[in-house]
């Protein structure tokens, strides 16, 4: 069966850290006012979750205390990931109880896709019937409410559980290909939809689309211009279309790779990532070139702070391989203003995959060839005296600016290439 006529399940915990807090508590997430933040770091500390209760009274999840009404009356309990971790670890042994391993994905310590298609015949049960079992199944055993989306694709599913089913009496929703007009289609503002954060809302109005709709309808080859693959899957997405299976997810990657990560030792936001980005690029774009390889997939990853233990990592599959700097760090951007939440970010991760050897590089018919090998000798030059005398012997500018961490890692690791 393809992957778009499928039964899929997409489950989420809901208000899940303070949740767990209330279950352990005795009290009712639903009737008591929880936030879960670290009081020791005031009035700015970040608000981890916050239970249904004070979610009706207008208090948003990943705020500040401060900005929560002075008139509401309000508990805080400090985070316990140790707690959150067992409870998800729980939650996720009642999944494994209707679905083997291989049909379940866990996408976040609260939120999990289910493959269910094979399974409906052996329970003799809708895909409605057996999501409503599994979210009664896991108040019964864990105290805690869950929410359903259901649909053909992972992308409905998703879609429908944020946007509809925690409406629903039953914390139930179910879309299919009939419903991406009269509910997919009227989305704003666009970064209500999974999979477009608030600086891809922001390029994407500049273009004049402001609802799921106007995505939907716009000119595909203007998307790929101005964001690559991603532009594709983003008109894709808007259409309600999914090719993605959960076994996509779980493929160990047998392909060749090289990543880079950093622990960041503070916080660093959308205004000065983007130079640890760069930086670290560069460091891969040099192995690269050592190996005599090009990549073909690239991915970012984010991590937030500790107290949020949250984050993403995504991938974008290029057209053709490439181990150029300047097109590696356009495509971990266009990641970065897709997914970004603007949340307090401590740790950076940069993967080039899907490696090809370098002389299986294909010219392109719209690239200058001499100004090509004019760069690839630069780069050598470069990397042979970097090699010589050290990594810090030749620097760029930004190196030099405050937020940059290349001269200090550069001196950590001997200054030397391995």
């Amino acid at each position: 069966m393809e992957s778009s006529k499928r039964h899929i399940l997409c489950i989420d915990l809901k208000s899940f850290f303070a949740s767990c807090e209330c279950v352990e508590m005795g009290v009712d997430p639903f009737t008591y006012p929880l936030v879960v933040a670290n009081p020791k770091q005031g009035d700015g500390a970040i608000t981890l979750a916050v239970t249904p209760y004070l979610k009706k009274q207008g208090v948003k999840s990943r705020g500040r205390l401060y900005e929560i009404d002075k008139h509401i009356k309000y508990y805080i309990a400090k985070p316990r990931m140790n707690l959150y971790i067992a409870k998800s670890k729980e939650v996720i042994g009642i999944y494994l109880d209707f679905v083997s391993d291989e049909d379940l994905l866990v996408y976040s310590i609260d939120e999990c896709f289910l493959d269910v298609t094979n399974y409906l015949k052996m329970y003799k049960m809708s895909d409605e019937e057996l999501a409503e079992k599994i979210l009664n199944t896991i108040y019964e055993k864990t105290k805690l409410t869950a929410t359903c989306g259901i649909g053909p694709n992972m992308l409905l599913a998703k879609i429908a559980m944020d946007i509809e089913a925690k409406h629903n009496i039953n914390n139930i929703a179910k879309w299919t290909y009939d419903d991406v007009r009269t509910k997919l289609w009227p989305i704003s503002p666009l970064s209500e939809m999974w999979g477009i954060g608030k600086h891809m809302e922001t390029n994407l109005n500049k273009l004049g689309i402001y609802k799921i709709k106007d995505l939907a309808n716009f000119d595909q080859n203007i998307l790929k211009e101005k964001f690559g693959i991603m532009g594709l899957e983003l008109w894709h997405h808007a259409n309600g279309l999914d090719e993605s299976k959960i076994s996509d997810f779980k493929k160990i990657a047998k392909m060749e790779s090289f990543s880079h990560s950093q622990v960041l030792f503070k916080d660093y936001n959308e205004n000065n990532i983007k130079i640890i980005i760069a930086e670290m690029v560069d460091v891969l774009t040099t192995k690269l070139r050592r190996h005599n390889k090009m990549a073909k997939n690239i991915g970012l990853g984010i991590g937030y702070s500790k107290e949020i233990n949250d984050g993403f990592y995504h991938t974008v599959k290029l057209d053709s391989a490439t181990d150029s700097a300047s097109e590696i760090i356009n495509c971990c951007l266009l990641i970065f203003d897709k997914f970004y939440e603007d949340l307090p970010i401590r740790k950076v991760t940069v993967c080039c995959g899907n490696l090809e050897r370098r002389e299986n590089k294909q010219l392109s018919l719209f690239k200058d060839k001499d100004n090509e090998k004019n760069k690839d000798n630069i780069n050598n030059i470069v990397d042979d005296i970097k090699d010589k005398y050290g990594k810090n012997s030749i620097l760029k500018a930004s190196n030099l600016l405050t937020d940059s961490t290349a001269k200090e890692r550069n001196l950590k690791t001997g200054g030397h290439y391995s």
